[in-house]
């Protein structure tokens, strides 16, 4: 019998807003061994009550049930969806991207940049700080053609995501 694949799940958790949740989130995935692939946190009621966590891990089917499983057990979980076996959903990502250059790398970049829709928010006379957002993918196919014309630093938000059509996850 061929083991089950390995595959990302994007799993959305509400959850109280107060001190330690994320901790004891976290806590829960080290603790077993998962591993966190892309973490976001916010604060997403008017009251500011309740925040969504935005977890990407991967697993088989199994692995990712009894993670969710183990979730929706602690207490200050509201909660727990896997948005990739749900269905149609919107991911994105955000990252800034710091590249140095001068002459034709520095025109490279701005090439680049313009084809990825990325848009500089930092400008020096040898170096620039880009925005890029989209899927992971996007953001990844961004930072690479960077790293040849003079990355210098990334910085990225991890994914957020959130479930199409009208009702709310």
């Amino acid at each position: 019998m061929r083991p089950a694949l390995s595959s990302p799940h994007t799993l959305s958790i509400l959850v109280d807003n107060e001190a330690g949740v994320l901790a004891r989130i976290v806590g829960l995935f080290a603790g077993r061994g998962y591993n966190i692939e892309s973490l976001t946190v916010a604060d997403v009621s008017d009251d500011h009550l309740v925040s969504r966590i935005t977890v990407v891990t991967s697993g088989p089917p199994a692995v990712i049930e009894q993670i969710m499983a183990q979730l929706d057990r602690l207490v200050p979980v509201h909660r727990v969806r896997d948005l990739t076996a749900l269905g149609p959903h919107v991911e994105r990502e955000m990252a800034l991207v710091k590249v140095a250059g001068v002459g034709d790398k520095r025109v490279e970049a701005l090439r680049l940049a313009d084809i990825f829709r990325a848009r500089p928010v930092d400008t020096t006379t040898r170096s620039f700080v880009f925005e890029v957002s989209g899927s992971t993918e996007k953001v990844d196919s961004f930072i690479a053609l960077m790293r040849e014309v003079g990355l210098v630093e990334v910085a990225r938000t991890g994914v957020v995501a959130i479930a199409r059509g009208p009702e709310a996850v």
